[in-house]
């Protein structure tokens, strides 16, 4: 029993002198090894490490995965146009040199939060004090950011950190200026649609005109070349009347008396005065309209 005491003491202090000694690094995670105060290595591979016990060796982790800055505050900036906006955005980092880190902030991610942020602050406002909302919005959007990541890139460097992404999510006028805002955009917008129904009219016009103008062409074309059929048609029933009336000139007199009576007496209240003897009554007369002319008056 006295042997197994001094064994289990042994034991003891084996296992606690190993579990200082022996450290786990996750896949997410950089293990810094401290020698009192210096850093003594930088273990960037997974798995299970060696290092001596404190106080002569002391291990620090560092975050490896991407880190999001999502600010809560909503920014405010002024424009070209002395417009305040507000602005909201993020910023996508990561640590890639643990010693420059570490030497930096003291491996301290909320300090190296804060002066991201800060630096995020002034590029954006340099970037929007030259632009105006439209290019802010809009226009220029996607060079603004690249402008700002490239700003923003070069201070995470000093940081041993590197920026992945820079992003807008929104940007909003500021309240006092909102209304003012708007109502130039619905004016601007009333203009443009009157310029556009001013276009659309005139169009329109032109347009009809021109249909005007064909129907024009196409009645007119049509009422010519009818006339031209007319005239030709006519001119075959002329002939085809003079053929026949040619082949019977006592029919010819007769056909175009009865033609006359029936123009001249064509409703029961017409009332002719000529003489009786006339030639115009020479078929009432005589059927052949050869009687003899009476003498006399």
């Amino acid at each position: 029993m006295q042997r197994i005491v001094p064994l289990l003491l042994a034991l003891v202090i084996a296992l606690a002198l190993a579990a200082s000694c022996l450290f786990v690094v996750d896949q997410r995670q950089y293990g810094v090894v401290f020698a009192f105060g210096r850093i003594e290595r930088i273990i960037d591979r997974p798995g299970l490490h060696y290092k001596l016990p404190p106080p002569f060796q002391n291990i620090q982790y560092l975050d490896k995965r991407v880190l999001t800055i999502d600010n809560p505050d909503v920014d405010r900036f002024v424009t070209s146009e002395k417009i305040n906006v507000l602005v909201d955005s993020f910023v996508k980092w990561r640590i890639v040199e643990p010693r420059t880190f570490l030497t930096a902030v003291g491996g301290n991610e909320l300090i190296a939060t804060d002066r991201l942020q800060r630096n995020l602050r002034d590029a954006l406002q340099n970037e929007i004090a030259r632009r105006t909302v439209a290019d802010v919005v809009s226009g220029q959007r996607d060079k603004i950011m690249s402008e700002v990541r490239s700003k923003l890139f070069e201070d995470a460097k000093r940081l041993g950190a590197e920026i992945v992404d820079v992003r807008l999510k929104r940007v909003d006028f500021a309240p006092e200026v909102q209304e003012r805002v708007f109502d130039r955009m619905q004016s601007e917008r009333k203009r443009v649609a009157n310029e556009r129904r001013a276009t659309g009219s005139g169009e329109a016009e032109k347009i009809r005109a021109d249909a005007e103008r064909q129907r024009e062409v196409i009645l007119a074309e049509a009422y010519r070349d009818a006339q031209q059929i007319r005239g030709e048609g006519d001119a075959k029933a002329t002939t085809l009347y003079a053929e026949a009336f040619g082949q019977n000139p006592e029919f010819a007199g007769f056909y175009r008396s009865l033609e006359a009576y029936r123009a001249s007496f064509r409703n029961r209240t017409d009332l002719l005065v000529v003489d009786p003897s006339a030639d115009f009554f020479r078929y009432f007369r005589s059927p052949g309209g050869n009687t003899p002319r009476p003498q006399g008056k």
